[in-house]
């Protein structure tokens, strides 16, 4: 799996940085992606699991966007003789900013998209976000009875609910690399993305304990971006 998803993010990677360009001057975007979660919870993480994502965003500049987010996936732990796994559902609201915003660029922006250097278009779609969102939990687990015992004698609890859904912070940090150059920006982009999810209610595994349950989600996707502005 982790061989599969290293290999994916370097070929796309390499066919993207030929032909890169600037972020897109076209102010709605859709894209997909797929990648390996890991789980931050009480039982510790066993190995990379497969989530995949959908999304759209709406670029208020070239450089800051607001979207949504939509995305499912597996989770698993283990240990202490026991085992947890979490199918589940997420979607969230948030907002990047790209390091362009900071950057000296001309007025007319699509001039700056067909000359830009190489090393300004990755480093001006380098960002960071962050958002609000809802999981939905899908867990089955199986718990040694000494186990669960002592998390209960030292003041936690086994969730009885495997399926509610909670409130999550999204925190993100990656590149879109658009490539294809016209007169209004790229149409296509490659996104590379880590995404951290905080959890409120520390029942990503079942467990509620006092540390509250994370986990996070690497992916690569393609973005396609609709329309022109005017």
């Amino acid at each position: 799996m982790k061989k599969k998803l290293v290999c994916t993010f370097i070929g796309l990677l390499g066919i993207a940085m030929g032909t890169v360009s600037a972020q897109f001057s076209r102010p709605i975007s859709i894209g997909a992606g797929a990648g390996g979660t890991f789980a931050l919870t009480d039982l510790s993480n066993d190995g990379a699991k497969f989530a995949f994502y959908g999304e759209a965003d709406y670029l208020i500049t070239p450089f800051i966007s607001v979207g949504i987010h939509g995305e499912k996936g597996k989770l698993s732990g283990s240990g202490y003789n026991s085992d947890f796994e979490n199918n589940y559902y997420a979607a969230n609201v948030n907002g990047k900013i790209r390091v362009g915003q900071f950057l000296d660029r001309p007025d007319n922006y699509s001039y700056y998209t067909l000359q830009a250097n190489t090393f300004s278009r990755i480093l001006s779609n380098v960002y960071v976000g962050a958002g609000a969102g809802a999981f939905k939990n899908r867990i089955k687990r199986q718990l040694d009875p000494n186990y669960a015992n002592g998390i209960v004698d030292k003041g936690g609890e086994i969730a009885e609910d495997r399926s509610g859904i909670h409130f999550i912070i999204p925190l993100n940090v990656g590149v879109d690399i658009p490539f294809g150059r016209t007169l209004y920006g790229p149409q296509w982009a490659i996104n590379v993305n880590y995404q951290h999810t905080l959890t409120t209610n520390d029942n990503l595994d079942g467990i509620i304990n006092s540390n509250k349950d994370q986990y996070g989600f690497v992916s690569v996707g393609v973005k396609y971006a609709l329309f022109n502005r005017n």
